[in-house]
């Protein structure tokens, strides 16, 4: 135990969003349904192939000129 301990900092953002949190219980599901719409989805295992088969190998120096 911390005898001369301060309270923790909360920062105005952090206040804010948890009073947003506090009026609207389901803000956090609706942020979900959110990003699974987008994001959260299953990977087509043949585009992922194509996609690294078409890689091109970085030069060692992507700065420099091309003497060739």
């Amino acid at each position: 135990m911390y005898l001369f301990r301060r309270p923790d900092y909360r920062s105005d953002a952090t206040e804010f969003i948890n009073a947003l949190k506090k009026q609207n219980p389901e803000l956090e599901a609706q942020q979900r349904h959110g990003r699974s719409l987008l994001w959260d989805r299953e990977q087509d295992p043949e585009i992922r192939a194509q996609y690294e088969a078409g890689r091109v190998a970085q030069k060692p120096y992507v700065y420099g000129t091309n003497a060739d």
